[in-house]
């Protein structure tokens, strides 16, 4: 989601359910072409690239590049937003791709600042510039939960304003995946750091957080 700027207002985004899938309507409406041509993150490709595929949750999946993408490199994956809009989109570019990486898929309707997955299930839980609503603890430790052991679990976050300049990001206004968040979650006798870190953002202002942990057996 944090790959979407918000609509000119006068007022303060509440960055609820009604706003994601209202921007999210409007950006594919306009540049809809566009918005199927982005890469996948580029935190994903260099962290998980090597992993042995096996079954992956991309929760907050948005239009599903990094979804297709894992699909593409052998995972079998869950991708979880609460757009409709964006998963039609994700739904679209997964059945132009073919039926063999479609079906890799299984695009699913939900809110993040709710929704459980299953405990222990997945081998990889990428979870991308998420905007949360409540306890960045509380969600940190539900998407940490539903990994298996020997399982990854990628978080990232972008700072609201960038530190180089002080000037906002586009997550000004959002709470996202923080290193001092996520960190007492994430215990160091069921977890295994492997990335915890500042980078310079890829494409944008900024710097994300990075989260990378594998669970200990």
């Amino acid at each position: 989601m944090g790959g979407l700027r918000s609509p000119d207002s006068v007022t303060e985004p509440t960055y609820d359910r009604e706003f994601w899938e209202r921007l999210w309507s409007k950006t594919l409406s306009e540049s809809g072409d566009r918005v199927a041509q982005r890469p996948p993150n580029g935190h994903l490709t260099a962290e998980i690239d090597g992993l042995a595929p096996g079954l992956a949750l991309d929760a907050g999946c948005g239009h599903g590049a990094e979804a297709l993408w894992l699909a593409a490199h052998g995972w079998r994956v869950t991708a979880v937003d609460f757009s409709a809009a964006a998963l039609a989109q994700g739904r679209s570019m997964a059945a132009a791709a073919g039926p063999e990486l479609a079906g890799r898929i299984e695009w699913v309707e939900a809110d993040l600042g709710g929704w459980v997955p299953e405990p222990g299930r997945f081998d990889l839980v990428v979870s991308l510039y998420v905007h949360i609503a409540g306890s960045v603890a509380e969600m940190v430790g539900r998407m940490a939960a539903a990994v298996a052991p020997g399982g990854t679990l990628l978080l990232v976050g972008h700072r609201p304003v960038d530190p180089a300049s002080g000037e906002p990001t586009p997550a000004a206004g959002q709470v996202q995946v923080s290193l001092e968040a996520a960190a007492p979650v994430l215990d160091a006798d069921r977890w295994e750091s492997i990335v915890a870190e500042e980078r310079p953002r890829a494409a944008g202002c900024g710097v994300d957080a990075v989260i990378r942990a594998r669970r200990r057996a």
